[in-house]
Order: C-alpha cells, then sequence, then structure tokens
C-alpha cells in the first residue's frame, strides 16, 4: 500500500526512517552464480559465451551472427520515421554539446620552490557499453552513455545488447550508429560483462564498462570492478517531487508515474506542504493508471514503493530530501531556487513547474545514467570523465631539488625506507 505520511505526526521520524532505509533492489543472492559465470567466461571464453546465449537468449550465435554489421546498424538508422530520427539527432547533438564543456584541462606549470609539476588527462583506450535487451529498449541510453565516450576521445567503443530469439530492436541499433560505436555484440547478462573485462577470442577487453542492467548484470560489474573501471552499480530508478498546491495535480502524477513505470521495484515519492493537494495528486495517479500502458508495472511499483508526505513548509522538506538522496528530483514551484540552494544531495535536480524529469532522460543535455539507492550521498552520474584518466607529472632541477629534497630525506627515514632517503640524498649532495 502507497505510504502517507505527515511530518507533525508523533510516529513520522520513525516511519520515514524506515522509508529511507527500504531496500528495493532484487532480493535474490546472485552473488555465487555470478561468480561462477565470470569464471566460466574467463576460462572457456567464447564457448561459455556460446552456451550462455543459446540457454538464456535461445539464439545460436555462430548461425545467427554474433555481431550486428554495420550495414544493419545503418540500415536501421536510414529506415526510421523522420520525425524520430530528428528527435535522437536533436537529443545527441544536446548530449554532446553539454558533455564537451565538462572536458578537463591540462595543468602545467613552476611553483614556488621552482619545481615543474601539471597533470595531463587522457581518454582509456576502449569502453565496453551494456545495453539491455529485456523489459523495454532505451536508445535513448544508449546516447547517454555512447556520447560521453566519444566526447572523451574513446578509441574503442563495444557494446554488448542480447538480441532474445534473434530479434534486436532497430532503435537501439539506430542509436549506436548515431554515436559513433564500433562493434555491436549479440551478448547480454552478466556472461557479457565479463567478455568485455577480460576479453574473449572475438570480442576485445576493455578499460571501461558502462551502461544498466538487471541485478546480475549490476553485480557482475561489482565484481569486475578493478579489473575494468565501471560508472556505478545502479539499483532501481527513483524520483522526488517537491510540489506546492499551485501545481496541477495531474502534471505532478504523471511526474510520480515517469519512474513508477520503469519496473516494480522503481520508487516515486511526493513531498507537499498542503493535503488537499496530496489528495488530489493521489486521486489522478489512480486516474491515470487505469489508462497508462504501462499501468501494470507503474501500479505495483506505486503500491509498493511510493509516498506521499505533509510537510508544514517546503522549506523543512529539504533536509528529508537530503536523506533519501534521489536519483531525480523535481522542485515544482514557480521559485525553485531557494529550495535549490538547501540541496545538497541529489543525482540530478529539475527546476521549476515546466522542468519534467522526463525531458532529462532525453533531450535536456545532461546525463540521465545517475546514482540511486542513497549514493547520490557519495557519487555523481556519468561525464566524461568516467572515460578518462588524470596523469601527474613533476619535473625537478638541481636547484629545485635542493629546495624540497631535504624534507624528503627527513620524511622516508622517519618512515624506515631508507632507499627512499637514499634516492634523493644522492643527488644533494
Amino acid at each position: 500500500m502507497m505510504i502517507r505520511l505527515n511530518s507533525t505526526a508523533a510516529n513520522f521520524a520513525l516511519a520515514f526512517t524506515a522509508l529511507v532505509n527500504a531496500r528495493r533492489e532484487a532480493d535474490a543472492d546472485v552473488s555465487r552464480d555470478v561468480a561462477a559465470i565470470i569464471a566460466d567466461v574467463r576460462a572457456r571464453g567464447d564457448e561459455a559465451l556460446a552456451g550462455y546465449t543459446s540457454r538464456f537468449d535461445r539464439l545460436d550465435l555462430d548461425t545467427v551472427g554474433w555481431e550486428i554489421p554495420r550495414a544493419a546498424r545503418r540500415a536501421a538508422l536510414e529506415g526510421l520515421d523522420k520525425d524520430l530520427r530528428a528527435a535522437l539527432d536533436l537529443a545527441a547533438d544536446r548530449i554532446a554539446v553539454y558533455h564537451d564543456a565538462q572536458k578537463p584541462t591540462d595543468r602545467d606549470g613552476i611553483d614556488s620552490a621552482g619545481v615543474r609539476i601539471g597533470a595531463r588527462w587522457t581518454a582509456v583506450d576502449a569502453a565496453g557499453l551494456y545495453v539491455p535487451g529485456g523489459r523495454a529498449a532505451y536508445p535513448s541510453t544508449v546516447l547517454m552513455n555512447a556520447i560521453p565516450a566519444r566526447v572523451a576521445g574513446v578509441g574503442r567503443l563495444a557494446m554488448t545488447v542480447p538480441t532474445p530469439g534473434g530479434e534486436a530492436n532497430p532503435l537501439v541499433l539506430a542509436a549506436a550508429e548515431i554515436a559513433g560505436v564500433d562493434e555491436v555484440w549479440r551478448i547480454g547478462g552478466a556472461q557479457a560483462i565479463a567478455a568485455l573485462a577480460y576479453g574473449t577470442r572475438r570480442i576485445g577487453a576493455v578499460d571501461v564498462v558502462v551502461g544498466p542492467g538487471n541485478a546480475w548484470v549490476a553485480e557482475a560489474k561489482r565484481q569486475l570492478y578493478g579489473v575494468v573501471g565501471i560508472d556505478m552499480v545502479a539499483g532501481p530508478s527513483e524520483i522526488v517531487v517537491v510540489a506546492d498546491a499551485a501545481n496541477d495535480p495531474e502534471w505532478i502524477a504523471a511526474d510520480l508515474l515517469s519512474q513508477a513505470e520503469h519496473d516494480p521495484t522503481s520508487q516515486s515519492i511526493l513531498f507537499t506542504d498542503d493535503a488537499a493537494f496530496a489528495d488530489a495528486v493521489a486521486q489522478a495517479v489512480a486516474r491515470q493508471l487505469t489508462t497508462l500502458a504501462t499501468g501494470n508495472t507503474a501500479a505495483t511499483a506505486w503500491e509498493a514503493n511510493g509516498a506521499i508526505i505533509v510537510v508544514p513548509s517546503l522549506d523543512g522538506a529539504m533536509p528529508l530530501v537530503d536523506r533519501l538522496a534521489p536519483e531525480h528530483l523535481e522542485l515544482a514551484v514557480a521559485d525553485p531556487e531557494p529550495l535549490f540552494a538547501a540541496v545538497r544531495h541529489a543525482g540530478s535536480v529539475f527546476l521549476g513547474r515546466y522542468t519534467p524529469e522526463a525531458v532529462g532522460d532525453y533531450v535536456a543535455g545532461p546525463n540521465h545514467v545517475l546514482p540511486t539507492g542513497r549514493r547520490a550521498r557519495f557519487a555523481s552520474g556519468l561525464s566524461v570523465l568516467d572515460f578518462m584518466k588524470r596523469t601527474s607529472f613533476i619535473a625537478c632541477d638541481a636547484a629545485s631539488l635542493a629546495r624540497i629534497g631535504p624534507a624528503a630525506v627527513a620524511l622516508a627515514h622517519a618512515e624506515g625506507l631508507p632507499a627512499h632517503a637514499a634516492s634523493v640524498a644522492v643527488r644533494l649532495t
């Protein structure tokens, strides 16, 4: 049953803490299964991939083909409806412009001791992109993951996507072509993450793996972190909406359902300072669920994980929002800036009544791959920096080493590392 709370109630603190701590990730313990799959792929390579694909996707890779050829991706793009092609192109352009502004600058200078110090940024050589092929197909996610890699300067971008029964979604293929993906492999699940991490005879290893997936995919990324870099271990989608009574209840209901329709484990929460408005939104959600094509999924998520919380003032809601550290946060008020200034923990914030979260999923420009499960307390959304690394550099001459070297010698001796001390001291005599 959807939770209804009032922050002035005597039991609110306990009830809200339970809401914050509620676990929505899959309950099944998949760690052992994933570890076995990873070990199998590492040991048997393509043979293991073919077996898992036959088992889970009912697909003989040797018959259908392991890789979806470039010609098929081009045909998918050329076959798109004109308006849909224009929408994908608009989204791609806006994503590229936004992420291009994220590129860091190199540093190179001489400090007060005469030492040259700085840092140089370079892209990883290869990145892997996982694209789900189950509940829904998301061409927007292809753009959001692939374009920052391209902007960063990644040399090779390999995409894996399960194609159950051999069916590949043409929108996903078209998006891959727009984003400049180099390879598209018909592989899914934890086995795809293992293949990207370790490489096989057919599929070259990559340096970073990004992209959403089910519990097995998320667990594979977690276990393989260190072998490869990852974007994050993502959980179910979530949205928090902070809204006053001047909003149209139908708009806010639609915003809440925009995340509920993703998955039965998604979460949608409304904070408002008006109890009558809270009632109106709840009624609007109920009405919209009866006509929504994804109504069964959305209703399950809303009933299991949804919440409406009435507070005396919206200012007072912001510390509660920070405790949730939501993936998406809408501030649906006439002047959102004072509330926005109070936000410390959120993946992405949508300001004002005319900025629904869904516009950020597609065409606004900032990345929609965001931390979930309260991870916005310490993590950020996907960016160009996920595909780059920083190399520092140092250059001393005799004079600058003479200025700072004695301190290094002293510290090395204090740590009991005489060879460290000697490597500096020998240059000071």
